[in-house]
């Protein structure tokens, strides 16, 4: 893996227009010039582009502080493309109730949206709609075309955005669960960020099958004082009960404590893959 200083300017994401992920891949876009926007219809294709070399990073949501892990794109990661994270984002998600221009909302008999999106409005659904049946949909903003298309008795639970694309009406703004509710989004490319100095890694690995392997390969981290920000764990798919160990943690791969502590753990691993160090985003 090596510091990448090449043009990043072909940026795959979620599409259609309209979407969170678009929101963040113009929020990159904007320290990259010349950025050609290419919209795929899912997360994986958008992440196989960059695997196939028709785009140089992928944008993809990875966590929400509702809902929490994004499945598909751990998948992704974990198990299929060897990609790297160069970038993370941080964007606050508002989702807004919409239907047809001249729809008649009297009586709502199906929500189309992103499973994603269905997860944050959970509460409000269950409140305001708890007999109306949801449906999801690729994309929030494919959601909100499949409710214009439709029309009577149909919504959508989208971005303000994707309605004023479409020439939709909101009905209802701010339906997320939490106002709190934000998305991080990464940025999947071929190599990792060079060192900012202010910096998150996220590493990918397994214990060996013995009592206090998992203790001690976390003791190495706080042994050498870096602040691990999130753990998860993933079915290794390999036989029930098999699972690898996701982190994020301060400091970059290259950095001497973070570097020095992965040798250390070595002997009670069985694997160890650095899924890439990159600039860490604020958080509000």
């Amino acid at each position: 893996m090596s510091d990448t200083d090449d043009p990043l300017n072909r940026i795959a994401y979620l599409g259609p227009a309209g979407t969170f992920t678009e929101q963040a891949a113009v929020l990159f876009a904007g320290e990259h010039a010349g950025s050609e926007f290419l919209p795929y219809p899912s997360i994986t294709a958008s992440a196989e582009a960059v695997a196939r070399d028709e785009a140089d990073v992928a944008i993809v949501p990875f966590e929400n502080s509702l809902a929490g892990a994004v499945g598909e794109t751990h998948d992704l990661i974990i198990h299929q493309l060897d990609l790297h994270i160069r970038d993370e984002l941080i964007i606050p998600i508002e989702h807004c109730l919409i239907v047809a221009p001249d729809a008649d909302t009297s009586e709502i008999g199906v929500i189309y949206s992103h499973p994603q999106a269905l997860g944050q409005c959970q509460r409000y659904l269950n409140r305001r709609f708890p007999d109306v049946r949801t449906e999801a949909t690729l994309s929030t903003a494919q959601a909100v075309a499949r409710a214009v298309e439709l029309g009577d008795h149909v919504a959508a639970i989208a971005p303000r955005r994707a309605a004023h694309l479409h020439d939709a009406r909101i009905l209802e703004f701010g339906i997320e669960d939490d106002h709190r509710n934000a998305t991080r989004f990464v940025v999947l490319a071929h190599e990792d960020h060079k060192p900012t100095g202010d910096d998150s890694s996220t590493i990918l690995f397994s214990t060996a099958n013995r009592p206090g392997a998992l203790l001690r390969v976390l003791q190495h981290f706080a042994d050498a004082n870096i602040n691990l920000t999130r753990i998860e764990s993933r079915p290794a798919r390999e036989r029930l009960g098999t699972y690898l160990f996701l982190i994020d943690c301060d400091g970059h791969r290259t950095d001497p404590a973070l570097a020095n502590a992965l040798t250390r753990m070595e002997p009670d691993l069985q694997q160890l893959r650095i899924i890439g160090s990159y600039p860490k985003a604020p958080r509000n």
